[in-house]
């Protein structure tokens, strides 16, 4: 029989992810998934899951959970203060929720978001061959909406996958250096503004959330204006739209965009950048191709605990 999961409190913002809805966002549906890929990949392996189960998402304020069987679990990404009943747990390693104890995230010490996985993984139907949920569109598990108090969510079967240890994210500390790669429309900009977006420092806005970051800064001037054709829109683009204050896409974005992108966060990067939260801030770091690649090498040895921490 398969384990339950009951939401006690909900916490602020709980919601069911995996590596998101990929292959569809030319038909104008959405990829949601994590915010921190690195952290949602290690929580699942470290639970003897594969890289593409379902897990919680969990940000800025954690919920309390508790299981009706014994489950066993794993937390990576923010450092939560973490207890089942009272007893510290420790994030980045395996540990057991008994049958009938209470798992609760308090007070958040570093980092914005952690991924919370069972083993087995989170069991709700897929809509388009993914489980994560998409706030704006309302699409996914639990009619695509956050966790609320009195949810029941079901673990599914242990696969015999065998847990695997890596090196957790080294998280920001309220401030990210971000690497950036010159978008294809770097030309409608000034190369002020290259100079600004790679020479100043942005705050992460109240107005953020998983579809992007609205931020504060260095206004970056235009050539001509800056409305394009939409087009398709990657996660970590940087819009500018006429105002010339950034934003920088998220898990959450719009399949398409009509602003011109200046530049677009490496992929080894935007774990640190899902860790932001709101008054943290930012700088972006230009890089070439081949640093961006081997950067992502680093990352990935790092999630199989082949090499140090790669610098963020």
């Amino acid at each position: 029989m398969s384990a339950t999961i009951s939401v006690v409190r909900p916490g602020i913002l709980t919601t069911v992810q995996d590596r998101g809805r990929r292959g569809y966002q030319g038909l104008g549906v959405p990829v949601a998934g994590p915010m921190d890929w690195y952290s949602h990949q290690l929580a699942n392996q470290l639970a003897g899951n594969d890289a593409s189960a379902a897990a919680l998402e969990v940000t800025l304020i954690g919920p309390e959970l508790q299981s009706d069987a014994d489950v066993e679990c794993a937390v990576a990404g923010a450092a939560f203060d973490l207890t089942i009943d009272g007893q510290v747990v420790s994030s980045d390693r395996a540990f057991v929720l008994p049958a009938g104890a209470r798992l609760r995230f308090g007070a958040r010490r570093r980092g914005a978001r952690a991924t919370l996985a069972f083993a087995g993984g989170i069991d709700v139907p897929a809509t388009f061959g993914s489980r994560a949920t998409h706030l704006v569109s309302r699409m996914g598990p639990f009619g695509g909406r956050q966790l609320t108090a009195g949810d029941r969510v079901t673990i599914g079967a242990r696969a015999a996958g065998t847990p695997r240890v890596g090196a957790p994210l080294p998280l920001p500390d309220g401030h990210a250096r971000i690497r950036v790669l010159p978008a294809p429309h770097r030309a409608r900009f000034t190369d002020r503004a290259w100079t600004l977006l790679t020479g100043s420092r942005f705050l992460v806005t109240p107005q953020s959330n998983r579809m992007g970051y609205r931020l504060d800064g260095p206004a970056l001037p235009h050539v001509s204006g800056a409305d394009i054709l939409s087009e398709a829109t990657p996660i970590g683009s940087i819009q500018v739209p006429s105002s010339g204050q950034a934003i920088l896409l998220m898990a959450d974005r719009q399949t398409t965009g009509g602003y011109a992108v200046i530049a677009t966060a490496i992929t080894a990067d935007l774990p640190l950048a899902g860790q932001l939260a709101p008054g943290d801030s930012i700088e972006f770091i230009a890089c070439a191709r081949d640093e961006a690649l081997e950067a992502l090498r680093e990352r990935v040895a790092s999630l199989a605990g082949d090499a140090g921490p790669v610098a963020g």
